[in-house]
């Protein structure tokens, strides 16, 4: 059986970093969930189709980065239908063996919810809000509002919102070096394996 680490936490929370030194460390898949909503927001059109025919390439794209695929990101997401369409493709990827680490929104709570490890991993608006303006190159108040308007439809929305797993640790990473971040979820992740 595949061990998996589910990852939540609202954006530039740390938890995309944290996710890919895990599946590094431990030699597991990775898949940010988010690039699945990017893609199918970005790509436009009906999203429900959209969502149903994404493909490696779609997810490949340099533009799914961007503040404004991040929004669309989650504007689609609040769709019940496409977030049933790439329910199965999680599924899927989390099954590999020898184990995965998702990290997105609702991994601990909705698509994983028999995680053998669940991280919340969360930091100050204002310290998120100057990650991602320093990531884009852009205006650290136009990224807090940003970012807190997501915030809200995101915690808001009646399918999967964005909350913490009851079993979740939570990693608060806005005073923590990233590599302190880091060391703090091998611990936990080696902590659960040794605890069987």
């Amino acid at each position: 059986m595949p061990f998996i680490i589910a990852i939540d936490g609202p954006a530039a929370s740390g938890k995309g970093t944290i996710a890919r030194a895990l599946a590094g460390h431990f030699g597991f898949h990775h898949l940010d969930t988010g690039l699945l909503y990017r893609a199918t927001g970005v790509r436009g059109g009906d999203p429900v189709i959209a969502a149903r025919t994404l493909s490696a390439d779609d997810l490949a794209r340099p533009d799914l980065r961007s503040a404004e695929a991040g929004q669309a990101a989650s504007r689609v997401a609040a769709i019940p239908e496409v977030r049933a369409a790439l329910v199965d493709f999680q599924h899927r990827f989390a099954a590999q063996e020898p184990g995965a680490v998702l990290d997105g929104r609702d991994i601990g709570t909705v698509i994983c919810p028999d995680a053998q490890v669940k991280l919340y991993v969360v930091a100050s608006d204002r310290v998120r809000a100057a990650r991602r303006a320093a990531e884009l190159g852009a205006d650290p108040a136009r990224m807090l509002t940003e970012l807190q308007d997501r915030d809200r439809r995101d915690s808001e929305r009646a399918t999967a919102p964005l909350r913490p797993a009851p079993d979740a640790v939570v990693i608060d990473t806005s005073d923590m070096a990233i590599d302190q971040a880091v060391a703090t979820a091998i611990g936990t992740v080696e902590r659960a394996r040794e605890a069987g």
